[in-house]
């Protein structure tokens, strides 16, 4: 069982992330305020397991949010996750992929990309399945 450390909502396409204590989750949406709405990529995730790893691998100490993952979680192996379903706190969500690191993370550490790519590194989006709120703090666990 892991717990949703942070959550970051993007008001506009390569806009700033926003952090957040709590938002709401839309069943087929994403979240909601977020820029990306619909589609397979409603919610982003990072293991801030595999985000330490790659920052001792890489000797930085960089903010996850660099990332521009929607919600960042502990206590999770995001790798290989495909169709999983997580429940976090009265929602569930349908992990759908793995989500590539872009150009944009070496502009915020030279190396960052290619780090990222190994054991799903950058994360996994996910589908809402269940509407509802949730919290910095919320327990997040496999269904």
């Amino acid at each position: 069982m892991g717990k949703l450390l942070r959550i970051w909502i993007k008001r506009a396409k390569l806009g700033p992330m926003d952090p957040a204590e709590r938002a709401t989750l839309v069943a087929g949406r994403g979240l909601l305020g977020n820029a990306n709405q619909g589609g397979r990529r409603q919610v982003t995730i990072l293991s801030s397991a595999r985000w330490a790893a790659i920052m001792a691998e890489l000797g930085a100490d960089l903010d996850p949010g660099a990332r521009r993952a929607n919600l960042y979680v502990s206590g999770l192996d995001l790798e290989e996750s495909r169709e999983r379903i997580l429940r976090l706190g009265g929602c569930r969500l349908r992990v759908l992929g793995e989500t590539r690191p872009c150009e944009r993370m070496d502009q915020a550490l030279p190396g960052l990309q290619e780090a990222l790519r190994a054991h799903w590194g950058g994360g996994a989006y996910a589908e809402v399945l269940d509407a509802g709120e949730i919290s910095v703090g919320d327990t997040i666990d496999w269904d």
